[in-house]
């Protein structure tokens, strides 16, 4: 594999991860897969690998008065709930989970 193609791939799995951990985003707009905090609620958000196309939205829409954004926390939708608090509380989100 040439180093031009290794860069490539690089940028296409970050591409692929979406918002690194961390980041907040619209609901609407989570476009990977991964483990994410309502940032209304505390609730822990799944969304599982081949849910939401490469390039593509998330297939929801809730309407609130305050808008709905989500943190992402781990890009591993099966992270366990001890973790997924540990990493939550990391980062400054409170979880409700």
């Amino acid at each position: 594999m040439l180093m031009g193609d290794r860069r490539m791939a690089s940028a296409n799995t970050t591409e692929r991860r979406g918002p690194q951990p961390g980041r907040s985003v619209p609901l609407d707009t989570i476009g990977s897969s991964g483990a994410y905090v309502c940032n209304w609620s505390g609730h822990l958000l799944r969304v599982p690998e081949g849910l939401v196309p490469v390039g593509w939205p998330l297939g929801l829409n809730i309407v609130g008065r305050e808008p709905l954004t989500v943190t992402k926390i781990s890009d591993d939708p099966d992270v366990s709930l001890t973790r997924a608090r540990a990493l939550a509380a990391s980062l400054g989100v409170t979880a409700g989970f």
